[in-house]
């Protein structure tokens, strides 16, 4: 066999190989997925096909392991079968007459139910609401569960640690889980394992990739929630981390950055189901059903329902866990059903079609509509892709706020007209929609919306507002980037 006719053969497979992937590529990829998603995917692939077909290979599936969705099946039965006949809230104020149709959405996609009978209170001081999750751990009597996306020991987390110490000191159960792959990244991660065993806690890693044990899934898959519940009396959740608000990265230190987060602490019967989504989490990962701490919500929870200052609240959670992606079917839900306002916190804003679709036609129906997002960004692909949509926004009628730097706008909220507010772990972007465990609460009450209102007030006086003439002077290479950074946030 001469060289001549080697190479030949040698030239032909190759060509041959890349015909057979594309050809697979054009049946497999599409199936089951977003258009757009589906299109970025085909486009890499014709371009690089090796490379290319080796990420779809390592990234390409968003779903994930089968014994993971059925265990969220086993938990969503669960929990239905322990909340069965609780859909009871004040009905002294009338509705929205499009409510209703909403709570039976998210009751259908994440099993919770609507619940009344709650009080709720903000913070956006990272520091304080620190220090008030300390607080509510020194006090623990029975239980405490932790469950954070990050979570590490440093000189601003050390009270944290300490009360958890204490509580478990005094007999205390305490349950921490927290995200393998984000908290692993940190710079103390060995030394809050450390402190984790040496106290007492019970903690697992959430998610974790580790194929020598047999624990693999696509590894940008993560648990984003961040929970708080101690004795089922109290509760937080929000965008805040448990790590100093600079997130110990010598980059953001030299660049003077410093996170902007909003907490929300919670009493009443809805402590209960953010209680539920911690124990659907622990079970995912240890196998252990934490039955004596599902206590179903019962007549004496609802009692205060004529108090004026009780709120109906709904916990949505979300993820690749579920069939659906049950924040995105909310957000568009209230979109659509909103008459007069919309503002829209977000530090990760990369719609998809359907939403940017929902949105333009908000402000096309007369609707106003804000979004507060952050002057600079501290995720490159992500800013860049985010910016990518201003222009369309702008010209929609859409008012964007830019929170001023060094700060970056971390809070993931927003509200609809006077009634309905939405507060969470959940950005408003393909990652939160697809690949990211996320939990929201859907909250119905005017005197909540105004403690929102207080807080969108705030960032307006720290933010500037983005024109559609000054966005129109951004010069070409950064109109490039933009576009670029857009097409690969579709890989998803």
């Amino acid at each position: 066999m001469d060289a001549g006719f080697l190479t030949t053969t040698i030239v032909v497979l190759a060509l041959l190989l890349d015909f057979v992937i594309r050809v697979i590529a054009i049946i497999v990829v599409p199936r089951n997925r977003k258009p757009t998603s589906a299109t970025a995917w085909l486009l890499a692939i014709f371009l690089i096909p090796y490379i290319g077909v080796l990420f779809f290979l390592l990234i390409g599936s968003y779903k994930l392991p089968k014994k993971r969705r059925e265990k969220q099946d086993e938990i969503n039965r669960f929990i239905i079968d322990s909340t069965e006949g609780i859909e009871r809230v004040r009905r002294d104020h009338p509705w929205p007459p499009w409510l209703e149709s909403v709570v039976e959405l998210n009751r259908n996609l994440g099993a919770m139910p609507l619940v009344g009978g709650n009080r709720a209170t903000l913070n956006g001081h990272y520091e304080e609401s620190l220090a008030a999750m300390t607080a509510a751990i020194a006090a623990a009597k029975r239980y405490v569960h932790v469950e954070f996306y990050i979570l590490t020991l440093d000189k601003t987390t050390a009270p944290f640690f300490e009360a958890m110490e204490a509580a478990v000191a005094r007999g205390v159960v305490v349950r921490v889980l927290l995200d393998h792959i984000a908290s692993v990244r940190t710079p103390d991660y060995k030394a809050t394992i450390k402190r984790l065993t040496a106290m007492g806690a019970k903690w697992h890693l959430m998610l974790p990739v580790q194929p020598f044990k047999g624990k693999y899934q696509r590894p940008d898959l993560r648990n984003h929630r961040k929970l708080l519940i101690v004795d089922g009396r109290v509760a937080f959740m929000g965008s805040q981390n448990v790590i100093d608000r600079s997130y110990n990265k010598k980059s953001n230190i030299k660049r003077g950055l410093k996170w902007k987060e909003l907490i929300v602490r919670l009493e009443g019967p809805i402590v209960a189901g953010l209680n539920a989504i911690f124990i659907t989490d622990w079970y995912s990962e240890t196998d252990e059903l934490l039955r004596r701490e599902t206590e179903p919500i019962t007549d004496e929870d609802v009692q205060n329902a004529n108090d004026p200052e009780e709120l109906d609240a709904q916990v949505v959670p979300s993820g690749p866990g579920f069939a659906g992606e049950n924040n995105l079917r909310l957000f568009l839900a209230l979109l659509y059903y909103a008459q007069e306002r919309i503002v829209i916190t977000s530090p990760y804003f990369v719609p998809d079609e359907a939403m940017l679709t929902a949105i333009t036609t908000a402000t096309q129906r007369g609707i106003a509509v804000d979004l507060f997002v952050s002057e600079i960004g501290d995720q490159a692909l992500v800013y860049h892709a985010q910016r990518s949509y201003y222009e369309a926004l702008l010209r929609a009628g859409v008012r964007i706020w830019m929170y001023k730097a060094p700060y970056i706008l971390h809070a993931k909220h927003f509200t609809i007209d006077d009634d309905v507010a939405v507060i969470g772990s959940s950005n408003m972007d393909m990652r939160s929609f697809l690949l990211n465990m996320e939990v929201s609460l859907m909250v119905r009450g005017r005197s909540f919306v105004e403690q929102m209102r207080e807080v969108e007030d705030g960032y307006r006086r720290d933010s500037r507002e983005l024109t559609l003439d000054e966005w129109m002077k951004q010069p070409l290479r950064s109109t490039v980037l933009d576009n670029l950074a857009r097409l690969t946030s579709a890989l998803q």
